[in-house]
């Protein structure tokens, strides 16, 4: 493959030739950018191993009554996904398999990620293994960790009066 300069002028060569490049610190800052560009953009990054780990991002939000943990799987198969609870270690995790057939094609760039991922995450408390849900909708996968009785806090409001 080859590989287009960021710089579309020959500047290390015929247009800056009245001095060496190396001694023109403009044409070393081009050629420094253009070797720095060169790296990022060359086909070996762009053909990384399919099969490599990510972070699995995620929200989680509190409620009077219980934690909820979303996390966004697009393309993940149910069956791919796997929740433990350890006392008060939760850990979500599962692989997301390439759908695509790469006989004979040639890859010039893919942003999708492929691959295992693996979130653990340490809870306040200690949950009851039957006080957890979990649903996968859309590629949406929520986990509902229903909070003990001692931490539940009621919610009373207050009546905001005017001064006088």
């Amino acid at each position: 493959m080859t590989t287009l300069a960021p710089v579309p002028f020959g500047w290390t060569s015929s247009m800056l030739s009245s001095r060496p490049a190396n001694d023109d610190p403009f044409v070393r800052l081009w050629n420094e950018v253009d070797r720095l560009f060169s790296q990022v953009f060359r086909t070996d990054f762009l053909d990384w191993p399919e099969r490599r780990t990510y972070t699995l991002p995620i929200e989680i939000v509190e409620t009077p009554d219980a934690f909820e943990i979303v996390a966004e799987l697009p393309g993940v198969d149910p069956k791919d996904v796997t929740i433990e609870l350890r006392g008060d270690l939760l850990t979500i995790k599962g692989e997301k398999k390439a759908g695509r057939e790469e006989s004979g094609a040639t890859w010039h760039v893919s942003e999708r990620r492929f691959g295992s991922f693996a979130r653990s995450l340490r809870l306040p408390f200690s949950v009851d293994t039957e006080q957890v849900e979990a649903q996968y909708k859309n590629g949406v996968l929520q986990v509902k960790l229903l909070k003990p009785a001692a931490m539940r806090q009621e919610v009373k409001r207050i009546e905001v009066k005017a001064a006088a």
